[in-house]
């Protein structure tokens, strides 16, 4: 299992996630897109690279908008393997027109 990370290191890593925050025990972020189904093909893209990496975020589509959910359930709290998943989510977000 992956080690939790503490809150102080989980601070020192936001600045190198833009958008990102840490609320409620989670990694999460909004990203906007222009049309529905742009969110639509980011989404499928995010959960394809989160199953080749067995590690599932939480997703919430509201229309054009895709806010995405980072937490180890194994560990109860962030890893490094969160931090990852959130630097693979925004470049797959600059592949599919997030504004």
């Amino acid at each position: 299992m992956p080690a939790k990370l503490t809150e102080d290191e989980i601070r020192r890593a936001l600045p190198g996630l833009p958008g990102w925050a840490y609320r409620d025990g989670s990694l999460m972020k909004r990203f906007p897109f222009p049309t529905y189904m742009d969110g639509i093909r980011f989404v499928e893209a995010l959960a394809i690279d989160a199953e080749a990496r067995d590690h599932h975020p939480d997703l919430l589509v509201r229309y054009s908008d895709v806010t995405v959910f980072l937490r180890t359930h194994s560990a109860d709290g962030i890893t490094a393997k969160d931090l990852e998943s959130a630097r693979e989510a925004e470049r797959i977000s600059g592949q599919h027109g997030c504004s």
